[in-house]
């Protein structure tokens, strides 16, 4: 599947287009249409609070025990595990670290996005293109 680099904003240009990715999100019967930035160099998935709630995931400080680099070094986390749909492809699973803090986007990183998913990234042509990986 092939997708077009977006911006977040009409005013800004091409030269602030990422590779965004629409997606339905399911946990405990709620879903929830979001877009993901598709981020190589981060380390796992990343769920903003806002989103966790509005799908029905009860914070647990006893849970918020993963430990965050860069940007988000200080950010209390935990696991939660979502049903992902992208396109036509089967539903699975992502773990996410769902972090307290609504300033951050949906990121989809290497755990376990890509473990998923071979990606391809054409920056010049401002598209990306993504495809499950074989069995």
């Amino acid at each position: 599947m092939r997708f077009r680099y977006s911006t977040t904003d009409p005013a800004q240009s091409e030269f602030d287009s990422l590779p965004r990715l629409p997606l339905i999100l399911r946990y405990n019967n709620r879903t929830m249409e979001v877009v993901g930035l598709v981020d190589s160099g981060a380390t796992i998935n990343v769920l903003p609070y806002e989103v966790g709630v509005r799908l029905g995931a009860v914070w647990n400080d006893r849970r918020a025990n993963l430990q965050l680099t860069g940007n988000l070094g200080k950010q209390a986390a935990m696991p939660l595990f979502v049903m992902a749909e992208i396109g036509d492809v089967t539903p699975l699973k992502l773990a996410f670290a769902w972090v307290k803090n609504d300033d951050v986007p949906v990121i989809l990183g290497q755990t376990n996005f890509f473990m998923e998913f071979d990606i391809c990234f054409s920056r010049s042509k401002l598209e990306f293109e993504i495809t499950p990986k074989s069995p």
